[in-house]
């Protein structure tokens, strides 16, 4: 137990819906009756869970529904779920801004929040001002703020404008700003929300680092809420998932992003979660509109499945009313559940153009082998018309690859583990 800094037991957070969300009178009245017969809160029997796609049978909701776990000291936790899950809600009872309705949190240390962009933050005062303000909030000592002020400012990357008043920042400035000051108060617990992801991408790999060092050269412990899985992957040693105000999964980070990216897919049929002509991302151009993608595999033919480390043929079918005798240049890059992209083919690689010369007519793209591991992944096309005009269609759909028994021992790669790209042509020997 000496090593557990945060032990979060049976916490649930309960909310009334509507205009008034702090209950009525009434309502008060009755718990305080009840409470001073020894009686349980009445209200705790009722309300329904916290999915926010349904209208539901109650004005209360469960926010949080008992939720168990502890966390040792110097580890890095993820807090992964859907928006509406209750991640923010949890961080906000681990900060005390709120309490829970039921349970108890029982903690070690000092902790630092920082969970929305510029809390506590003055508008009308300076940045400098702010650090003073925001580091007394925190905890921190005039003493302290000062020791560390210029490594702040340097920090924060905001050293011309720390003399202006923070109401002229942008919101990425002032996140900048305060997880300067919460990341140098050297807290116990650190707290982080979503708030990095307004940060650009230099201040991002700065805050991660910080965080990475907080945790492993001085043993602190971090909280940290996102959607960027990748992000999560890097920083986080263990994982927790929330689903609907309940705790899903814990344990460790890969596994439980695996179960969270997973899980969507399972009550869907396959055939139409991988039909590109239903997707709404096809571009309406004037100039050009996909009309349908196909994929041919050496294998299982024509469908939305490809075979692992076997060939395949792209076929992309198009309309182009004002494109003909143009010349056109594509590219189709496939992207991982992040959309990380991992391989391209790009017919400006090989000095490829294609003329347009059918105003209804398809583009051929083959593959003499797909190493990627089984999964799904995601298609981007793009197309460069005359040198001049570009056409991008984001996120055109999805398709699946199948397993493949490649080096023929059974023993496949999990691409969570061992990474999306496959080679075959390996070999181990010693002295």
């Amino acid at each position: 137990m000496s090593d557990i800094i945060l032990k979060v037991e049976n916490v649930s957070k309960q909310y009334r819906l509507g205009v008034v969300g702090t209950g009525t009178i009434s309502h008060d009245l009755n718990r305080w009756w009840y409470k001073i017969r020894g009686k349980e809160d009445p209200f705790l029997k009722i309300g329904d869970s916290n999915d926010r796609s349904t209208k539901g049978n109650s004005e209360y909701v469960w926010a949080l529904k008992d939720i168990n776990f502890e966390v040792k000291r110097g580890e890095v936790l993820g807090i992964i779920g859907k928006n509406g899950a209750g991640k923010s809600t949890l961080l906000k009872i681990l900060s005390k801004v709120t309490s829970p309705t039921t349970g108890s949190i029982k903690s070690k240390g000092r902790i630092a929040s920082l969970l929305e962009v510029g809390t506590g933050f003055h508008p009308e005062m300076t940045g400098k001002e702010n650090i003073f303000l925001n580091g007394a909030i925190l905890g921190m000592t005039k003493k302290e703020i000062n020791a560390k002020l210029d490594e702040i400012i340097e920090f924060s990357g905001c050293e011309r404008y720390i003399d202006t008043p923070v109401k002229r920042y942008s919101s990425g400035m002032k996140v900048r700003l305060a997880f300067a000051v919460a990341a140098h108060l050297e807290p116990d617990i650190l707290v982080v929300d979503e708030v990095l992801a307004v940060g650009d991408a230099e201040f991002q790999k700065k805050a991660i680092g910080k965080m990475q060092d907080i945790s492993n050269t001085e043993g602190r412990t971090v909280l940290f809420v996102s959607h960027d899985m990748v992000a999560v992957q890097n920083l986080c040693s263990s994982c927790i998932l929330l689903e609907n105000g309940l705790l899903k999964k814990r344990g460790a980070t890969n596994d439980v992003i695996k179960f969270y990216l997973t899980s969507d897919e399972k009550n869907k049929d396959k055939n139409d979660s991988y039909d590109l002509t239903k997707s709404s991302k096809f571009t309406d151009s004037k100039y050009f509109q996909l009309v349908k993608l196909e994929i041919i595999d050496e294998i299982l033919g024509k469908g939305f499945k490809v075979t692992s480390c076997k060939s395949c043929e792209f076929k992309i079918y198009y309309t182009a009313p004002n494109l003909l005798k143009k010349a056109i240049k594509i590219g189709i890059t496939i992207k991982d559940d992040f959309f990380k992209p991992l391989m391209t083919f790009n017919s400006t690689f090989i000095n490829k153009s294609l003329c347009v010369e059918k105003t209804n007519d398809f583009i051929s793209c083959k593959v003499d082998t797909m190493n990627l591991a089984s999964g799904d992944y995601h298609i981007h096309i793009w197309f460069i018309i005359d040198e001049e005009k570009e056409i991008i269609i984001e996120n055109a759909g999805k398709f699946l690859i199948v397993k493949n028994n490649i080096y023929g021992t059974g023993i496949l790669p999990d691409p969570f583990y061992h990474g999306n790209i496959i080679h075959k042509g390996f070999s181990f020997g010693s002295n």
